[in-house]
């Protein structure tokens, strides 16, 4: 019986690009990184859990913020080298900046226009100094 991790086209890092999606709303919260080991503990723990390429390392989505993402459902597309996350995001703030999600510009008349409120202050999200974008 083959591993199903096997079966997903990783790229040359060994990575696969892996999109969270609220489970009710259908909206896109954010896109990162998964390599082996963070998509096998994403299923063992049933949270989302990246690979941080600036970091180098594991990161557990809401190990900082406390905005934990719970896995709902993992799906992987026709290609096999797409993963989309449906999820349940803890605090209803999957970006750093303290929005619902990391896509919160829109192109509008030659330029990106921010449609989105920030829900809470980052500063307040993330108590020490130095934090850089997860």
């Amino acid at each position: 019986m083959s591993n199903w991790l096997d079966e997903i086209h990783w790229n040359a890092d060994g990575l696969v690009p892996a999109i969270a999606q609220d489970h009710k709303t259908g909206r896109i919260l954010m896109m990162a990184w998964m390599n082996r080991e963070s998509l096998q503990l994403t299923v063992d723990e049933g949270r989302a859990i990246y690979w941080s390429r600036s970091r180098g390392k594991l990161w557990r989505k809401g190990e900082e913020s406390g905005h934990v993402q719970q896995l709902h459902e993992l799906r992987l597309d026709c290609d096999a080298d797409v993963i989309v996350l449906q999820v349940e995001q803890l605090g209803g703030i999957a970006c750093h900046t303290g929005r619902e999600s990391c896509f919160y510009r829109v192109y509008q008349d030659g330029a990106w226009q921010t449609v989105d409120a920030v829900l809470k202050d980052p500063h307040a999200i993330y108590e020490h100094k130095g934090h850089s974008h997860e």
